[in-house]
């Protein structure tokens, strides 16, 4: 193995979230010459027992913090970082409504902290390293563009129009990296995906939801009619995509990440009670939130130009395989609600104290 001091070192904030603990896991096993630096703030959605059969591995640090602390990420920077990739984010849309501020206060302002930080540490009058070999990637989300019509797909060139106070507060990030990038030249990149799909994810999304619940023979709440369309990308797919462009996108662009899979969400459900054998009795429709946007489908052909990528998961596959891990994880799935995974949260203090 290469010594550490040697290594590449990649700053993954959100690391202990659904998608970041992915990247984490898929970054250690392609890349055995970087070392990884997992930011967490070990909110209610961020879990290292996901992670904990990597928590030894001697690439692997894990720091308890808040992206929005000046200091913390200073001292992260200094250690002279190559890459860092931002999945921290609050990002459920019904907490959004019920609390804004902290969706404003994470995902605006702790971005702005994460660039300024790029600023001050990776200009030329700041630090040796050429900028060439140092990427910043903000992975960000469809919603940002709002509802679509029955016809038509978003594209990067899609206008922003977001239409909650998380897909806002997402969107205020987006264009903070876009303008940073422009005025003081930094090597930023941004990604939208569309909606994931996977093992570990918290279970107020959809997915996870349904199954807990259908599990459970508990009434499964679906919004409106259940006709709202999103198009559904496995996150192994989804981290494989970021890998790319992070190390051979163009700074400055905007990548689109999506699964070609579009469902209604009324379909969807009704596939889980199918594979769980359960009754559409269980289905319960509820009074749809404010500002439900009505259709998301990307448009991901650029990612297909520029990288070759295509999913590797049929949705098919995904969603079985998906459903299965549920099923013979419900420990983990109980663990999360009740909230028993927060003593790990210990070791995140333990490792800040070696900054």
């Amino acid at each position: 193995m290469l010594k550490l001091q040697s290594m590449k070192k990649i700053l993954i904030t959100g690391g202990a979230g659904f998608i970041g603990s992915c990247f984490v896991r898929q970054t250690l096993q392609k890349h055995p010459d970087y070392q990884v630096i997992n930011l967490d703030a070990l909110t209610y959605a961020g879990n290292l027992e996901t992670l904990a059969d990597i928590e030894q591995n001697p690439r692997y640090r894990f720091v308890q913090g808040d992206i929005g602390d000046k200091n913390l990420v200073d001292k992260l920077f200094a250690e002279g970082l190559d890459y860092v990739i931002n999945f921290a984010a609050e990002s459920h849309v019904d907490r959004s409504i019920s609390g804004p501020e902290i969706f404003v206060r994470t995902n605006v302002l702790g971005t702005q902290n994460l660039l300024e930080a790029v600023r001050k540490y990776w200009l030329p009058s700041a630090a040796p390293a050429s900028l060439a070999e140092r990427k910043y990637l903000q992975v960000s989300t469809d919603e940002v563009y709002g509802s679509l019509g029955q016809d038509g797909y978003f594209t990067e060139e899609t206008p922003l129009q977001p239409n909650s106070p998380y897909s806002a507060s997402k969107a205020g990030a987006d264009l903070l990296v876009r303008a940073y990038f422009h005025t003081f030249g930094l090597p930023l990149l941004t990604t939208r995906c569309s909606n994931n799909y996977g093992p570990c994810q918290f279970p107020e999304k959809l997915l996870p939801l349904m199954i807990s619940q259908a599990l459970a023979n508990q009434p499964l709440p679906v919004y409106g009619d259940g006709r709202n369309v999103r198009d559904w990308l496995h996150v192994s797919d989804h981290c494989a995509a970021l890998d790319l462009v992070l190390h051979q996108g163009t700074p400055g662009e905007v990548y689109n990440i999506g699964g070609h899979n579009e469902k209604e969400n009324i379909y969807l459900v009704r596939l889980v009670l199918r594979e769980l054998q359960k009754p559409e009795t269980l289905i319960h429709f509820v009074q749809d939130r404010p500002g439900h946007d009505r259709r998301y489908a990307i448009d991901a052909t650029k990612m297909s130009r520029c990288f070759g990528w295509q999913p590797r998961y049929t949705f098919e596959q995904g969603i079985q395989e998906t459903i299965q891990w549920y099923i013979q994880n419900q420990s983990w799935v109980d663990s999360v609600k009740s909230g028993a995974y927060q003593k790990y949260s210990a070791k995140g203090k333990e490792n800040y104290g070696k900054l």
